[in-house]
């Protein structure tokens, strides 16, 4: 039973999961400009959890042939047959029906609708249709996983605005290098999976290249956010251009060395830069009242 119990939770990654849900609460702080009323920060946070972990469900559902060619995903839950693809699927889709229902109940209809948007952009649109076919999987497909702060936005204000749409297109942009490092660390496995991840396909001189790029265009990004709302400070302002230097110097350490180690750093270094930002946005948006 444990093991079955724990399978189930493996389907919904929940670590990914942790990490959007930062961001949906960071939306939704800053929408309020301070904290929302716990009944709708409840809603936000189990309506985001179902919605991430059915659209992961559903993701292990259409890709165990794919799960089974890489080293890294060969002990999933339905790439090792320990969970049928029907039953990942009627979980992934229970989900998100449960999902929905509360941002919809609890929140509001955009709020419900952005969080399935989200869902569709990832299992239909990132997994069905880009991931293995073109090298621009995740910089078109990333948009899925960008919009957790618009659900919380969205719940609060019952609107999508300017600031919304900044927080979505940070985590879009910093997506792409995000992964691409990951990818260089695992780019024997997509190899074998016959994956087309830009490091395959272009190499990793190309990638970093490319990482680099992103991580520049994240600075002036998050740096505009500021001058969008006045809620947000120089605290705000100050840990923005920091973080957003640090990656930069994180990618162009890879471009001069193009170890494996340095591969590492970039990847380390975008673990810590999303919540990070999103932590200063709570506290300075609530700082501001």
């Amino acid at each position: 039973m444990n093991q079955i119990l724990g399978d189930y939770v493996k389907l919904t990654k929940p670590l990914i999961m942790s990490l959007l849900l930062v961001t949906a609460l960071g939306g939704m702080v800053f929408a309020a400009e301070g904290w929302p009323d716990i009944r709708l920060v409840m809603a936000v946070l189990v309506g985001g959890a179902l919605a991430s972990g059915g659209a992961s469900a559903l993701n292990h559902a259409m890709e165990p042939e794919l799960d089974r060619r890489m080293r890294r995903t060969g002990d999933r839950p339905v790439a090792s047959e320990r969970i049928s693809v029907k039953s990942a699927t009627l979980f992934g889709l229970a989900l998100n029906g449960l999902s929905f229902a509360v941002l919809y109940w609890q929140a509001n209809l955009l709020a419900a609708a952005i969080a399935m948007a989200g869902s569709v952009l990832y299992v239909g649109f990132y997994t069905y249709m880009l991931k293995q076919s073109t090298i621009h999987n995740i910089v078109v497909g990333g948009i899925g996983g960008a919009v957790p702060p618009l659900v919380g936005w969205a719940a609060v204000s019952g609107t999508v605005e300017l600031e919304g749409i900044f927080l979505l297109a940070i985590i879009f942009f910093w997506t792409p290098p995000h992964f691409w490092a990951l990818a260089l660390l695992i780019r024997d496995d997509y190899e074998a999976a016959r994956v087309p991840m830009l490091p395959v396909i272009k190499g990793n001189d190309v990638t970093a290249t490319w990482m680099f790029a992103y991580a520049i265009l994240l600075i002036p990004l998050s740096c505009l956010l500021y001058f969008a709302n006045s809620s947000l400070g120089f605290m705000y302002l100050g840990v923005a251009a920091l973080l957003g230097v640090g990656f930069v110097w994180y990618c162009w350490k890879l471009i001069k060395s193009n170890t494996r180690a340095s591969a590492a750093s970039v990847y380390k270094f975008s673990l810590l830069y999303l919540p990070v930002l999103f932590v200063v946005i709570m506290i300075d948006a609530s700082l501001s009242i």
